[in-house]
């Protein structure tokens, strides 16, 4: 039954891996439920408890679909820097309507449905060369280790430096070190559950170091009608629509394909040619997900990097994914228990899993400098510019560009060509 319904395989995984996995992934990406409600409240008509049920609710569904269609052990969510562009840019900088934001994002996901069935997504991921591949996963690793420490106060903004180390003496830096000494240790000693038990563990050590808040455990859902359906029709054929569309469809599109390359690449989840199986389920998953919470009321769901720390705890199947989706639903009830858990307490595992995702490194063919340079932008871009999809982009740009005047041909397909064009054009004029 766990074959059908999740592609579980008892060869690869446990039932207590994938859960002990889903669990894990659920605490590290959990972060969004407090992060959304706090963004969107600021947009006047979003109540901060009706977006928290909507940023749940868009969980549920998308990670569920994951589950039972992709098959896949990745937790969706409403994705970080999509919800900013929402807030910020086309709201509060644009000064558009937080209605017609959501009607964007209706359109986008609606457009990603139809580019999946017609299989247009799955052929952009296979035109991505080998070497891009390899590099995404070690990106991303880079850019997760650097969510864990900004999230944790480690690393902090500075306007001399931009980044520099902060207060390691005290409060939650200090808390998420010790943290990091804890998982490491546990993990280092292939203790199963390492992950989830330094999470637990240092949540509890916070409790005396004042860095842990408790909010007490039970409250009753909030309601959605605020925010329900609530669509803006009249603009949807004007410039600004079109150009708020496409900025969402190309950082959804490219979030999400550097994640499951990243994260499946990490998991052995690749084919000898470097193909992903189920992939088109796992895009028409993010797509139904981001239709949907447009209608229950928030920004683009996407999928989350932060899948790569159950996958790193042996998760393998749509049954990680169940029980995420699962824990989701049981923060609706229990949401001040789960909200209690401090950043500090899940940066030790977003540090980890950054340092397991580097191994794809290796196989980069540096001796060939028009496979190794696009390789380390694309790696480098993620964490410096704070985005998974800009590496992608600029790595595409810069393989076609550098193989192109190196006379190479025979390595670019006409798809590398285009999208290198439409890449260009993104930065150009969106």
């Amino acid at each position: 039954m766990l074959k059908k319904l999740f592609g579980f395989n008892p060869k690869e995984t446990t039932v207590r891996t994938e859960v002990l996995a889903g669990i894990t992934t659920f605490l590290t990406m959990s972060y969004i439920l407090a992060v959304n409600p706090a963004m969107f409240s600021e947009l006047e008509g979003m109540p901060a408890g009706a977006v928290f049920t909507s940023t749940a609710l868009a969980a549920i569904v998308g990670t569920m679909a994951m589950a039972f269609w992709g098959k896949l052990p990745f937790g969706l969510a409403p994705g970080m820097g999509l919800n900013a562009f929402f807030v910020y840019t086309v709201c509060l900088g644009m000064g558009y309507s937080w209605q017609f934001a959501l009607t964007a994002v209706l359109i986008e996901g609606i457009l990603f449905i139809i580019m999946t069935v017609t299989n247009v997504r799955e052929a952009i991921v296979n035109a991505i060369p080998l070497n891009l591949r390899y590099a995404i996963g070690a990106g991303i690793g880079l850019f997760i280790a650097f969510i864990g420490l900004q999230n944790a106060g480690v690393i902090i903004n500075d306007n001399a430096t931009l980044v520099v180390l902060g207060d390691i003496t005290s409060g939650s830096a200090l808390l998420a070190l010790i943290g990091l000494i804890i998982t490491g240790f546990l993990y280092a000693k292939n203790v199963r559950g390492a992950m989830l038990i330094g999470i637990l563990l240092t949540t509890i050590i916070g409790i005396p170091m004042g860095v842990t808040e408790f909010k007490g455990i039970l409250s009753q859902p909030h309601s959605i009608a605020p925010i329900f359906c609530q669509f803006e029709w009249d603009k949807i054929f004007t410039l600004d629509m079109l150009v708020v569309v496409f900025t969402f469809l190309f950082i959804d599109m490219f979030d999400t394909v550097g994640t499951l390359i990243g994260v499946c690449t990490k998991a052995g989840m690749v084919d000898k040619d470097g193909h992903i199986n189920r992939i088109k389920q796992a895009f028409m998953a993010d797509a139904i997900a981001t239709t949907v919470g447009a209608c229950i009321g928030t920004s683009t769901t996407t999928t989350y990097v932060e899948s790569a720390s159950g996958v790193s705890q042996g998760g393998r199947s749509g049954l990680t994914a169940f029980v995420i989706a699962c824990c989701f639903a049981i923060t609706l009830f229990f949401s001040p228990l789960f909200l209690s858990i401090p950043s500090a307490a899940t940066a030790p595992v977003l540090i980890i899993v950054g340092l397991l995702m580097l191994e794809p490194v290796k196989h980069i063919t540096f001796d060939d400098y028009t496979e190794s340079i696009p390789a380390f932008i694309c790696l480098i871009m993620m964490p410096l510019a704070y985005s998974i999809s800009d590496g992608i982009l600029l790595g595409m740009i810069s393989y076609v560009l550098l193989n192109l005047i190196s006379g190479k041909f025979s390595k670019l397909t006409p798809t590398m060509y285009i999208l290198a064009a439409l890449f260009m054009m993104k930065y150009i004029f969106l």
